[in-house]
């Protein structure tokens, strides 16, 4: 029923557009003609004004509706027969409702296939929409460079509310109707529409362009006077930006502000470097090689090498982890960042006002503060948990002696590495995920590699299975159990696991506490990360955010690109914003095999609704990955349908994280798989493997029609058939 009244609109504007053309109205509505008739029209509107008005109204109501030409010069024949003051009523009003109805139109006839095909620049146009409200489009409304009815139609695919879409447009339309309307009342002097553009005209839309850029410089200002009249604002500042938390984001935020000579501090309350130096990034990473070096061990038979089953010295092991850690220590310390220019305090902050920051007994003006406190590990509220000594990224590092039992508490990254490793170093690892597959973000078939990759290292997996309580037997030491609830074909059993250790691993939670932000009216979301816009600005004009602290990817580069950006903003934020893009982010879980992603996989772009083409090369085909006995992997790029630009791009095996960086620059770059394919790759190397998918896509989209009169010619060439 719904495709049968679509189709039968199309049918209606299809009619009503051809007889448009068909019956020569279209000729009607040039200057030549508008002006021989001008007398004509003015003997009709001084004996039937009613129904001349009516009728003007009608008739620019549908050319506006259905986008036909003819809009400027009837605006300027409203001008000229009804006068300023009528004309500007009544053309205001017919815009407006004709600029409804074709963005009705388009929304009734257009939004579901186009938002299949163009769902990314439709998602940017909403997400400006969403962030701006009503301004978004009041800005493009005044900005004449934009054709009123190209407004009209891709607001209409937009999620704009029609009530905000219709009164916007009848106001931000506005200045511009009454200076066409003006223009129209010298009707007969115009000898061209060029002629409508004096000197004084280009100045008046030159003034209505920038109107937009002046309301929002009185917005922001408004803001900061009325946040200047409930707080005490000092008149002079001790610093430009005051760094809460010293992890990645922090520094980061630190040094850029430094580098442009701005007075910065930064605060830090435990150590520098955050969680990626301390308890994160590089101590899971060497936790992680060492127990990559016992997986090579045991397997060096393969290549004829034979060795003894090799023995697990933990203390040594954990030695070398913080060996790591001490040697990459200096390039965060508070010494480094002093000698850049930083002025590093090691203490508790407290916003007391938006200016200023108590730190201990010490207190600061600052013209804008950026808070970096990073995140914390999420503990769930089990019943029985609080009675054990559960272990999470953070205090695993001081553990004494490897478990015999580890129970694993989540499969996302931080859960398969963590979970991988003790199993090659001798811990008999069970991971407990309450959905159906391992990292639930990526797709499935990838999820699957990694699953047989954990199951051949000797984790026992539990998926879709649900933690109920922790069951202590001896106190905070000595055996345990995890009693779970396991669904199994649509029906569900419980089961009991036995642990010494129990590895907590189901996310981050965002250290918002105790820095005075929930007394000043900084919001929180409902996960918890702390509210900002896309320029990273909270509620507060002065107060910034940035890394995991506001998500929503919890990655040291991420919070490196945030940090980029809220500091820029704060210190340049009056001439220029720049609002942060995650498409080209990547992300790399360093499980065997690893998983590496750019972009958008099979998941996301189905939950989107993005149209898309993958192309699979699996690395059994690589010539190094046979000569290293590395196969088990393979490469997902997801293009435009038919063209090879890139939109997403996920690598499972060994060497993942490394050769995503081709692929991330691609996509930064806006370089499609046909440069990729033309660009010398050494070999062997896993390298070439990015080479070797694009070769697969290139494959798949060759000119058979083309190949086929290439097969006629060589055989001409050939001298006919033999």
């Amino acid at each position: 029923m719904k495709n049968t009244r679509k189709g039968l609109l199309v049918g209606i504007v299809a009619v009503v557009v051809a007889a448009f053309f068909l019956s020569g109205a279209n000729e009607i509505f040039t200057l030549e003609a508008i002006k021989s008739q001008h007398a004509q029209f003015q003997l009709w509107w001084q004996e039937s004004p009613w129904t001349v008005a009516g009728g003007f109204l009608l008739i620019y109501v549908v050319m506006a509706a259905l986008s036909l030409p003819g809009a400027v010069l009837l605006t300027l024949l409203g001008g000229a027969l009804f006068g300023f003051w009528t004309g500007l009523l009544l053309v205001s009003f017919a815009s407006t409702i004709g600029a409804t109805l074709a963005a009705v139109l388009a929304r009734t006839l257009l939004r579901d296939s186009l938002e299949t095909r163009f769902s990314r620049q439709l998602m940017r146009i909403n997400a400006g929409v969403e962030r701006e409200g009503a301004f978004y489009l009041f800005t493009l409304r005044l900005i004449p460079i934009f054709p009123f009815f190209v407004i009209n139609l891709v607001m209409g695919l937009t999620r704009m509310r029609l009530r905000t879409f219709y009164w916007v447009s009848q106001l931000g339309m506005l200045p511009g109707t009454a200076v066409f309307v003006n223009a129209g009342r010298e009707l007969g002097s115009l000898s061209s529409l060029s002629g409508i553009l004096s000197p004084t005209l280009i100045l008046s839309f030159a003034l209505i362009g920038v109107f937009p850029w002046l309301a929002r410089a009185l917005v922001a200002l408004l803001k900061r006077r009325r946040l200047a009249s409930q707080f005490d604002r000092p008149t002079r500042f001790d610093r430009d930006i005051v760094v809460i938390g010293g992890g990645s984001a922090g520094l980061v935020a630190s040094y850029i502000a430094a580098a442009v000579r701005a007075r910065v501090t930064l605060v830090e309350r435990e150590k520098m470097g955050g969680d990626c130096l301390n308890t994160g990034c590089v101590p899971s990473k060497a936790l992680i090689r060492a127990a990559k070096s016992v997986k090579e061990v045991r397997h060096a038979s393969r290549f004829g090498i034979e060795v003894d089953e090799p023995r697990i010295n933990f203390a040594r092991v954990m030695g070398y982890v913080q060996d790591a850690i001490r040697e990459v220590e200096p390039h965060d310390s508070p010494e480094r960042y002093r000698g850049l220019g930083v002025d590093v305090i090691k203490g508790e902050a407290t916003l007391i006002d938006p200016w200023r920051v108590r730190i201990g007994e010490r207190e600061l003006t600052t013209r804008h503060v950026i808070i970096a406190s990073g995140a914390r590990p999420r503990i769930p509220p089990l019943p029985g948990i609080d009675d054990i000594t559960v272990l999470t990224s953070d205090n695993l590092w001081q553990l004494g002696a490897l478990p015999e039992r580890l129970v694993v508490l989540g499969g996302g990254p931080i859960g398969c590495e963590l979970g991988q490793s003790f199993a090659r170093l001798g811990s008999k690892v069970s991971l407990v995920e309450m959905g159906d597959q391992l990292l639930p973000r990526e797709d499935a078939d990838i999820a699957d590699l990694v699953r047989t990759g954990l199951s051949d290292d000797g984790v026992k997996l539990h998926l879709s299975t649900r933690a109920l309580r922790v069951v202590a037997y001896g106190g905070t030491e000595g055996c345990h159990c995890l009693e779970v609830e396991i669904d199994e074909d649509g029906a569900t059993r419980k089961a009991s696991i036995e642990f010494d250790e129990l590895l907590v691993a189901i996310g981050r939670q965002a250290n918002v506490e105790g820095m005075g932000l929930e007394a000043l009216g900084v919001a929180t979301r409902p996960n918890g990360t702390l509210d900002v816009d896309g320029a990273l600005q909270s509620v507060l004009p002065n107060v910034w955010a940035c890394g995991d602290v506001v998500g929503p990817y919890q990655l040291t580069h991420a919070s490196a690109h945030q940090a980029w950006h809220a500091t820029v903003n704060a210190l340049f934020g009056e001439f220029k914003r720049f609002t942060v893009s995650y498409r080209a982010l990547p992300a790399v879980t360093f499980s065997d095999p690893e998983v590496a992603r750019v972009g958008l996989n099979e998941r996301e772009a189905l939950e989107q609704g993005v149209a898309y083409e993958v192309t699979r090369y699996d690395l059994a085909e690589l010539d190094r990955a046979i000569a290293d006995g590395n196969q088990q992997g393979v490469i997902k790029v997801l293009t435009v349908p038919g063209k090879d630009r890139i939109l997403g791009a996920t690598i499972a095996g060994t060497g993942a994280g490394e050769m995503l960086a081709e692929f991330t620059l691609a996509m930064t770059r806006g370089i499609g798989l046909n440069k990729l394919l033309g660009t010398i790759h050494p070999y062997p190397t896993y390298s070439e493997s990015v080479k070797a998918a694009a070769g697969v896509w290139k494959n798949a989209h060759k000119p058979e029609w083309l190949l086929g009169w290439l097969a006629r010619y060589f055989e001409w060439r050939r001298g006919g058939n033999q």
